[in-house]
């Protein structure tokens, strides 16, 4: 018995030769080196102001991805997911191939096209919470958990969530420990390495 103890210590327990620490997950937040010139963000990465838009820092990589945004104060705004190759400067988003955003007049753009728009007495306002589905073919959005069934697709390639502000706008971005409860087999963005 006292030899399997020593084993297990001399193994395991000293972190001496032949130990490899366990490497720390990296936290999904937005992207400061994928900014427009005039954003700002803190809380950690997951509060933007300013006026600009601002990638996370994860592809959705995985099937079926969900996320949320809090509107903290209204303004210009948009949400959603965007290529790497989406100008960050320009507001608002949607107006090229690059961008699948919900903007704050409840309008969903990409490619310069409207492709879907909430019911008129579903606007999001200051301290709403904005849930989005994404499953390589179709974002689907929620406002304080009630899926509001006004699908938008059409943006190819890897895609990263995605948000805009202008005229004082704040929003906060949650990536994990949410609001709602994901819909049924959506969950939260997964870095590359914790998928296979």
């Amino acid at each position: 018995m006292a030899a399997i103890f020593t084993c297990c210590l001399g193994c395991c327990g000293d972190g001496g030769p032949g130990h490899a620490p366990l490497k720390e997950m990296p936290t999904v937040q937005l992207d400061t080196h994928h900014m427009g010139t005039d954003v700002v963000i803190v809380k950690s990465g997951r509060r933007i102001c300013g006026t600009g838009g601002c990638l996370a820092n994860a592809p959705l990589h995985q099937n079926k991805s969900y996320f949320e945004f809090k509107i903290q104060s209204t303004g210009v705004w948009g949400i959603g997911v965007a290529t790497q190759k989406v100008n960050l400067n320009q507001v608002p988003l949607g107006r090229d191939s690059h961008s699948l955003v919900l903007r704050h007049d409840g309008s969903i753009y990409h490619n310069n096209e409207e492709k879907n728009r909430l019911p008129a007495n579903s606007l999001p306002q200051e301290g709403d919470i904005v849930g989005m589905t994404y499953d390589h073919v179709e974002l689907n959005l929620y406002l304080n958990g009630k899926n509001m069934h006004c699908p938008a697709s059409g943006i190819r390639g890897t895609v990263f969530p995605i948000v805009y502000v202008d005229d004082s706008a704040i929003i906060d971005c949650q990536f994990s420990d949410f609001y709602h409860t994901p819909p049924e087999g959506f969950e939260k963005i997964l870095f590359e390495q914790q998928i296979f």
